[in-house]
């Protein structure tokens, strides 16, 4: 091999051996992070894990693996802890994180708003008979018939993210005769210290109307001036998994000037303000995320200065926690399939599901945690790697993680955080039906979205 490519190989096996430099083997290979996992998540005396005292190998023997194992209590919980911390203000909870009828009821139920971007999304609110009121849509290219059945429905606030799109909602509303609320989306050059593809602020990227070219301020002005629409507000979004407020008080700063300036061209104090949130979760030990207290606290204090400072009142706030409500309340649930130690450079545990159920590993580097869940072990720490069952040397479930050096086929190891963008980015490659999903709640285990067949998959191919 040439120099470049030893040198490349000799850092791979190196990486192999040590992992990433925050990665230490653990005292006690069974034990649990409970930062990262649902409330209910524990260990019965036998070391088989067990969700809200549903033992993972019924689970497995009963509904098939791999296998999204939804946490109803844990989920309500999230969903009220945030409703009750931001008191007073919109909780959005994200559609295109995870979405299910039995999920949009469940929003329903804790008092949460719903945001949808596709007419998909909004098919499967509906069909949960959500209230259309409560629900709000996104999308950076929304089509006329999309556009069209949310003014038919009674879509509560619609973000509108380019001039097209305005234009597009004004000639529907004129000939519908109605006037649906509507707030500007605006990229407000945040660089949010997430992964450049969930960072959603700054100016190059396709979401929003710019703040700093103008753009943003012409939209608001123009909705306005026509009189057709009506604005109600200003939104920003500066990207997911984050863990401080200090982009968010960047964010306020910037779209109350806007809020500033509208008032000041147009004599129109705008009532709302939607700060976005994708806030984060604890993916691994690394991860520290805030209280949903800790949020509002902040998020109220610098909305309140950031008012008081331009002499304008203080708008209603909405938030959009994102992964936080789903991501913890949800696992995978996976089997061993093979064990494969490449030349003491790297072990390999192969499991039954891979890119097809969690792409984000593949997509953007995105680090997870395992551990052995059907069983406890008295062996040693092994660093390996989770890899998938589909045909990319990219497939990867966990890139590192401590198992039982005695793990072995059969083995059902589990993965959390997954409720957020697992089943709902989930695909069919290499023709693999999607997984399952199931809400475990007390003495109850019951599908709510069940595991694809291959006769779904062929119903499609007409041939």
């Amino acid at each position: 091999m040439s120099g470049r490519a030893h040198e490349a190989g000799a850092l791979h096996q190196d990486m192999g051996h040590r992992g990433p430099e925050w990665l230490r083997a653990p005292a006690d290979v069974n034990a649990l992070l409970p930062a990262l996992w649902s409330r209910s998540v524990a260990r019965e005396d036998d070391g088989e894990l067990a969700v809200a005292g549903h033992r993972v190998g019924a689970l497995a023997a009963q509904f098939g693996t791999p296998l999204f194992v939804l946490d109803v209590a844990d989920f309500k919980a999230r969903c009220r802890d945030f409703v009750t911390a931001f008191a007073g203000a919109d909780v959005f909870y994200a559609g295109k994180a995870f979405l299910s009828k039995a999920v949009v009821r469940w929003v329903a139920e804790c008092g949460l708003h719903l945001d949808v971007c596709t007419g998909g999304e909004l098919a499967v609110a509906l069909a949960a008979d959500f209230p259309p009121e409560r629900l709000g849509l996104h999308g950076n290219n929304k089509s006329v018939a999309e556009l069209g059945r949310a003014l038919d429905v009674g879509v509560g606030r619609i973000v509108v993210d380019s001039f097209d799109e305005i234009d597009r909602l004004t000639a529907l509303a004129r000939e519908r005769g109605v006037r649906p609320r509507v707030l500007v989306r605006t990229t407000c050059g945040v660089e949010a210290h997430t992964h450049e593809f969930i960072a959603t602020a700054h100016e190059d990227q396709k979401f929003g109307l710019s703040l700093s070219g103008g753009a943003a301020l012409a939209a608001a002005l123009r909705i306005i001036d026509d009189g057709v629409l009506d604005l109600v507000g200003l939104h920003s979004h500066i990207g997911s998994q984050i863990f401080d407020t200090a982009g968010f008080e960047v964010a306020a700063r910037r779209i109350l000037g806007l809020a500033a300036q509208v008032r000041d061209a147009r004599g129109v104090d705008l009532p709302e303000l939607d700060l976005g949130g994708g806030f984060g979760i604890a993916y691994t030990s690394q991860d520290d995320p805030a209280s949903p207290k800790e949020l509002a606290d902040r998020m109220r204090a610098i909305v309140a200065d950031e008012c008081r400072a331009r002499a304008l009142p203080e708008p209603r706030l909405s938030i959009e926690p994102g992964r936080a409500l789903i991501g913890p309340a949800m696992l995978t649930l996976y089997e061993v399939g093979t064990v494969k130690d490449v030349d003491g450079i790297r072990t390999y545990v192969s499991v039954d599901g891979g890119m097809s159920d969690n792409i984000r590993t593949a997509l953007y580097g995105a680090t997870y945690s395992a551990t052995l869940a059907s069983r406890r072990s008295a062996a040693g720490p092994l660093l390996a790697r989770i890899v998938g069952k589909h045909c990319e040397s990219g497939d990867i479930v966990v890139s590192d993680e401590f198992l039982p050096s005695d793990v072995r086929p059969g083995d059902l190891v589990a993965v959390p955080g997954t409720g957020a963008y697992g089943r709902s980015m989930a695909s069919n490659y290499n023709h693999v039906p999607r997984a399952a999903v199931v809400a475990v709640e007390g003495d109850e285990a019951r599908v709510i979205v069940r595991r694809e067949t291959e006769d779904d998959l062929l119903r499609l191919d007409v041939g």
